[in-house]
């Protein structure tokens, strides 16, 4: 298990809801409705599964019927859950996401309690797993004092550390870490959130601001991702815009998690981070074309074939 990638954070199940014709408030819409699993930690640990990569995830679930469905399921993607907590008598958390019409996220709702099982005690009975890791990502879900113990492990057996803020109210607990981290993947809000700055809404030239201040707070490679509209990235090298590539819009509804899955993939097999960056846009042009969290049948393959050149 030598040189895996280690994946730490929140594995759920979510609900989405798209509307038919619009939202309107304070009544009931008609809708397609999905459950589908999910959690970002799992949803990064599902995509490199699928791509091949050797990954470990930690995570914690309730001894139910949806935990055993989304363990079996992951474990079913290439990934090792001997790792993950089932908590006797617990409940499985859950996402509820309320989509526009195109697609796009109005609304969301987590419950990530769960994740209190991921005790500090416990990742550091599991040290050996960051001692022979590659690299070492943690999500936002988990508590500061995980955190903590996840940033002091890596930096003792000099792993990379990457993150995934998971939502703009969890971004706050990221800042302590950020001269730690070599990736971070955000959204826009997320990304401003973290570096407590204003947003004035979408725009791929102020992002890249954002990316280049996330750099100079001492993250070796920040890519903002743009909803539906491609991503941003830095470096203290370089930077870069890569637009989107889709034929429609079903849902972006995990998108953020392909691109940090295909990014750090790219990682761990040397290539360079425009190549690796390149992946995560390709990750996020499938992703956003499925109703899934997770491309169903992702593979390397696909992710070159959707490349932009």
């Amino acid at each position: 298990m030598d040189n895996h990638i280690l994946v730490i954070g929140a594995t759920l199940m979510d609900v989405k809801g798209k509307p038919l014709a619009g939202l309107e408030p304070v009544t009931s819409n008609p809708a397609n409705i999905r459950i589908t699993r999910g959690g970002n930690a799992r949803n990064v640990a599902e995509n490199l599964g699928r791509l091949g990569a050797d990954v470990v995830l930690i995570t914690a679930v309730g001894d139910d019927v949806i935990g055993d469905f989304l363990l079996t399921q992951t474990a079913a993607a290439g990934v090792n859950i001997d790792y993950a907590l089932q908590q006797e008598n617990g409940r499985t958390g859950g996402y509820i996401a309320m989509l526009e019409a195109d697609g796009s996220l109005s609304v969301a709702l987590d419950d990530v309690g769960m994740m209190d099982m991921i005790t500090p005690g416990y990742l550091d009975q599991q040290r050996k797993l960051f001692r022979d890791a590659s690299l070492v990502l943690m999500d936002g879900s988990l508590t500061l004092d995980a955190m903590n113990t996840i940033a002091r492990l890596a930096a003792k057996y000099k792993v990379p550390l990457c993150a995934d803020p998971s939502s703009t109210r969890l971004a706050y607990k990221l800042r302590p870490f950020l001269s730690q981290l070599h990736l971070v993947v955000p959204n826009e809000l997320e990304a401003a959130e973290l570096l407590e700055v204003d947003f004035f809404g979408h725009d791929p030239d102020s992002s890249l601001d954002l990316a280049r201040l996330l750099v100079r707070a001492g993250v070796e490679n920040a890519i903002i991702t743009l909803s539906n509209f491609g991503l941003d990235y830095a470096t203290s090298d370089e930077i870069g815009y890569i637009p989107a590539n889709y034929s429609q819009i079903v849902d972006n509804i995990g998108t953020g998690d392909a691109i940090t899955a295909a990014i750090m993939f790219g990682m761990v097999n040397g290539l360079p981070i425009t190549e690796s960056v390149r992946l995560g846009a390709a990750a996020a042009s499938l992703t956003v074309q499925t109703n899934e969290t997770v491309v169903p049948d992702l593979s390397l393959d696909m992710l070159y074939d959707h490349l932009i050149v």
